[in-house]
């Protein structure tokens, strides 16, 4: 066999359309920079700048010289993390549930990919409305299921509506993604606008996916809610996903879950067996610490992420030609580049936002992440989980080169 024939058939067919994340990769490539010397501003991958509290290092720690840590635990997690999560489910969304509904994974990816392996199976169709986080549609892909999106543009606030669903809906869709506050966007959907979307997926009798892992990260009085709150006949079709990374500056960490029926709990439990076994002790044990310790520094994040969004929320709409929604939570600014596509920048002729987060790398060292990773061509997402002083002189570099650009 010619060595072309044997690289094709290196890889499955089910690995080899999956592409690298695209934040991680900006993320990679900006970290390289640095390494070599260069002076880079990093805006590209969601990640809080802050340290992870003290108390939950040290139960970490705590767990660590246990002996008990050292061995196998439970696949779906430690009780007493289970128990902790039911606890702050009830505490923070007013959602009931039973430790035996909750599955502690590595993390919100892994979260994401036990639920769309357990409930999809091979042409199933998946509602995701876009823009999109990027490694929603890769799950989507794997699991077999096929990836149905609704574009929400900016002037709807980035938020789908009854009518995009009802037209995307046939009788393949099996679930429809539901992401509140939203990656990349920074938008937020409503009460009313939530519970509509619930009750909707309730006649049609699909699963949401509802990821929650921004739920603390909400800014100026805007108020986030879960949609089985709103909707509690869905617990049989509705699965919840969150974790600590973001709430607790924990992305390192790698704990995350999934609440959703006994059924699918068991079903996800008896996949990580077999894939993952359990979560890292030491990591569970910080994370019981976050859940149920003190929640004050939770909070000091929240305002220092709602003093940066606003602040670059103002500094983008300075920039002329870029317009910028103003970011309702998580820590993101998704602004719209669109106005540049057909300038020339550094000699280089512009023809998407592709083209251009590469002359803004490698021009300015200025890393961001490319609309076209969340299915929204035009669009640059800008994490603000850095500091004032790094975001200020980014955008600064960002600003002076638009000046440059010719027509």
């Amino acid at each position: 066999m010619s060595q072309i024939w044997q690289d094709i058939y290196m890889v499955s067919k089910r690995v080899s359309q999956i592409t690298e994340s695209a934040t991680l990769a900006v993320d990679a490539k900006a970290k390289a920079l640095k390494a070599s010397g260069e002076n880079v501003i990093v805006f590209g991958t969601g990640e809080p700048d802050f340290k992870t509290p003290s108390h939950i290092v040290k139960a970490a720690i705590d767990a660590a010289n246990d002996p008990k840590s050292h061995k196998y635990s439970p696949a779906g997690g430690l009780p007493e993390l289970k128990e902790a999560i039911a606890q702050k489910t009830f505490r923070d969304s007013g959602v009931q549930v039973d430790p035996s509904q909750i599955v502690v994974t590595n993390g919100g990816k892994h979260a994401l990919f036990n639920a769309f392996m357990c409930i999809l199976d091979e042409g199933d169709e998946v509602i995701l409305p876009s823009p999109y986080w990027t490694s929603y549609p890769e799950f989507i892909k794997i699991a077999g299921g096929v990836v149905r999106e609704v574009f929400a543009p900016a002037d709807a606030g980035f938020c789908v509506d009854l009518d995009q669903l009802e037209s995307a809906y046939n009788e393949k869709t099996k679930a429809l993604v539901l992401v509140s506050p939203n990656n990349p966007t920074g938008a937020m959907y409503s009460l009313e606008r939530i519970k509509a979307i619930g009750q909707w997926a309730l006649e049609k009798g699909i699963y949401i996916i509802a990821d929650e892992i921004y739920e603390h990260l909400v800014f100026d009085g805007y108020e986030t809610t879960s949609v089985l709150k709103q909707v509690p006949e869905l617990a049989d079709k509705c699965i919840i996903l969150n974790g600590v990374a973001k709430t607790y500056a924990m992305t390192g960490w790698r704990v995350g879950w999934m609440i959703s029926s006994k059924e699918i709990a068991k079903a996800a439990t008896n996949l990580m067996s077999h894939s993952t076994s359990n979560v890292n002790n030491m990591a569970q044990a910080a994370a019981i610490s976050a859940l149920t310790g003190d929640q004050s520094e939770v909070e000091e994040m929240r305002q220092a992420f709602q003093r940066r969004g606003i602040a670059m929320w103002e500094m983008f709409n300075q920039i002329p030609k870029i317009v910028c929604n103003k970011p309702q939570g998580a820590f993101y600014c998704f602004p719209s580049f669109e106005a540049y596509n057909g300038s020339t920048i550094a000699d280089t002729k512009i023809d998407s936002t592709l083209t251009l987060c590469e002359v803004i790398l490698d021009e300015i060292k200025v890393a961001c992440v490319p609309g076209e990773a969340f299915g929204a061509p035009g669009y640059i997402r800008f994490s603000f989980a850095l500091s004032d002083e790094d975001a200020k002189e980014g955008l600064a570099r960002i600003a002076q080169l638009c000046e440059t650009a010719q027509w």
